[in-house]
């Protein structure tokens, strides 16, 4: 059986009833990732005696289970991968640049990456991101470009490239991104795996992101209900996150088949502003007539609000613009040249102006919230285009349009704090992976993962062929 095709939550069945191990389960990974690192170029450092030494533990701790011993993790034994920009105890956390030292201690577990370990899941390694994760692309001067596992000549988008193309190309079936202007949604649209990006502190961070309160963290999986077992563990409470919402408890496995009859879904697809490729449209249109087919009260509106693309690029580039600073004239001097224009651009800013964006970003927050009271939900198109051409880091110009202006669906919701999932909804006539977004209110995660839920039972998650 090739289990590295099984989802987290058939790993774990085949586990209770002895049909697969996870040791098994992690060998298989550990040479698919032997066989295609070489073209994908997913991860900055594996360490396959850590996991394996994990997998055994986890194989015993099943072995006890079966014989009627103590009850496993909700993770125990599914391989699990970690973005290179959350501390991972004994691991160096380089954030994809060469200006950290790698010969440092590393005795701390980011609050996702302890909840992980604690539910038994098996890390095995850390996947690529741009410097500082500062771009919707995944390229680098520490690790060069990571590709896409549909087509390698692909981007596979970023921030959260490396963890995409794992997923996707079934290097582990979890992992762990972060998203500060859509860097798990692009990246899962992009591959073709399901992505959410949670409300604002629904997931504890620590240390808190220099790029404030538009950054989240969020579950990448390879069906939705991987992602509701993932969200079990991610949103458990850590006290070093004193941004964090407070614990509700929720299980998201437990309406997950609730499905979204009756539900009144507002549909946009171009909020208005945006310019959105042929084939995505007509793929992201024909998503909402099966959404419609399931029962949604679906109703084509507009929020209303004017593209922020400058408030989300202002407000990044003068956090580079600290993080820059942060590293010295030696590090300075080894930095990814987009992150150094980013940061140049950001010292343009003067204190009005960020506090002029600020209040901007308070009227679209407030727009939102008015919004969807009258809607449980906002679908969109995740990405306004299919994957591009792979390219280095420095190939373009960075401004705001080179960054974001291609992913106008993503970034307005890190900026309101919305919860937001990104699942498959087809391909282009290139086999390129197109993806919907569902937008929530306020908290309502578990909405998000329901919502999608109903979707992957009428269109359930391809696979590319590697």
């Amino acid at each position: 059986m090739d289990l590295t095709q099984q989802t987290a939550t058939q790993l774990i069945d085949l586990y209770r009833t002895g049909d697969a191990s996870p040791v098994e389960a992690l060998q298989q990974v550990l040479d698919r990732l032997e066989r295609l690192e070489p073209t994908l170029n997913a991860f900055v450092m594996v360490d396959a005696n850590a996991g394996m030494a994990s997998a055994r533990q986890s194989e015993e701790r099943w072995a006890d289970y079966r014989s009627g011993g103590a009850p496993v993790g909700d993770l125990e034994g599914v391989p699990v991968s970690i973005k290179d920009i959350l501390l991972t105890k004994g691991w160096p956390t380089l954030r994809g640049s060469r200006a950290i030292d790698p010969s440092q201690p590393w005795d701390v577990d980011a609050p996702c990456v302890a909840r992980i370990r604690e539910a038994g899941g098996v890390m095995f390694g850390k996947t690529t991101t741009p410097e500082f994760g500062c771009k919707a692309e995944t390229n680098s001067p520490l690790r060069g470009e990571t590709r896409n596992p549909w087509d390698a000549s692909k981007t596979p988008g970023g921030s959260s490239g490396g963890t995409a193309a794992a997923v996707a190309a079934g290097i582990g079936p979890l992992s762990v991104g972060t998203d500060g202007a859509g860097s798990v949604r692009i990246p899962a649209a992009f591959c073709g795996n399901v992505g959410l990006k949670p409300s604002f502190g629904r997931i504890p961070a620590y240390p808190l992101s220099p790029f404030g309160t538009v950054a989240h963290l969020g579950p990448h999986c390879m069906s939705v209900a991987d992602c509701a077992l993932l969200m079990n563990v991610l949103a458990r409470p850590d006290p070093r996150d004193w941004m964090s919402l407070p614990y509700d408890g929720v299980d998201y496995l437990t309406d997950l088949d609730g499905g979204i009859r009756g539900l009144r879904i507002a549909y946009s697809p171009d909020l208005g502003y945006a310019t959105v490729d042929p084939e995505v449209s007509a793929l992201v249109a024909s998503a909402v007539r099966e959404l419609e087919a399931l029962g949604a009260a679906v109703e084509q509106v507009d929020p209303g609000f004017d593209d922020p693309l400058d408030i989300s690029t202002g407000l990044w580039f003068v956090s580079s613009k600290t993080v820059y600073d942060s590293l010295g004239p030696a590090g300075q001097a080894m930095t990814d040249p987009d992150f150094a224009s980013q940061a140049e651009q950001g010292a343009a800013f003067t204190a009005q102006d960020i506090q002029l964006l600020s209040l901007k970003r308070n009227v679209l927050g407030t727009l939102m919230r008015d919004f969807m009271t009258r809607y449980d939900l906002l679908v969109t198109p995740a990405v306004a285009v299919p994957a591009f051409d792979s390219r280095p880091a420095g190939a373009v110009p960075m401004t705001p349009e080179t960054m974001l202006s291609w992913t106008p669906f993503s970034y307005p919701f890190n900026l309101t704090q919305q919860p937001a999932i990104t699942i498959p909804c087809g391909l282009t006539s290139a086999g390129l992976p197109v993806g919907l977004q569902f937008v929530g209110p306020a908290h309502g995660d578990a909405l998000v993962i329901r919502a999608a839920r109903a979707y992957e039972t009428v269109r359930p998650v391809a696979r590319p062929t590697m």
